[in-house]
């Protein structure tokens, strides 16, 4: 059974960063593409960046491209989300997620294991 499991949420001020944890279990991964999602206050789940499990490529939302840096540590089956130069747009639940594949998706829907989220939240 697939497990993912997000730490690293917390409150910082505009301006500072924050990483995020997934810890995966249950599989092997190297077939799979992990994805960062964030749901605001009223929003719609929207898509934050993915990496390929194996060969590590990757894929950013333009609201993110230039803050936030997806990877991920084969040894640990982690994967991480660095995200810095936050700003009040950026509070958000932030999911981890999992897709059986090796083409990276921006759908939330093609995506089948989800965490239960970590709250982001950016202060002005």
């Amino acid at each position: 059974q697939v497990q993912l499991v997000e730490s690293g949420g917390g409150l910082v001020q505009a301006g500072g960063s924050l990483r995020l944890s997934c810890a995966a279990s249950g599989r092997t991964f190297s077939s799979y593409t992990m994805g960062w999602f964030r749901q605001g206050p009223r929003k719609e789940r929207e898509f934050v960046a993915a990496i390929r499990w194996s060969g590590g490529r990757t894929y950013y939302a333009d609201s993110v491209k230039g803050r936030f840096t997806i990877s991920r540590d084969n040894a640990k089956n982690t994967v991480y989300l660095q995200m810095n130069s936050l700003n009040p747009e950026d509070t958000a639940v932030y999911y981890c997620a999992a897709r059986y594949g090796m083409s990276i998706s921006s759908y939330y829907y093609e995506y089948d294991y989800w965490g239960q989220g970590t709250q982001v939240t950016v202060s002005s």
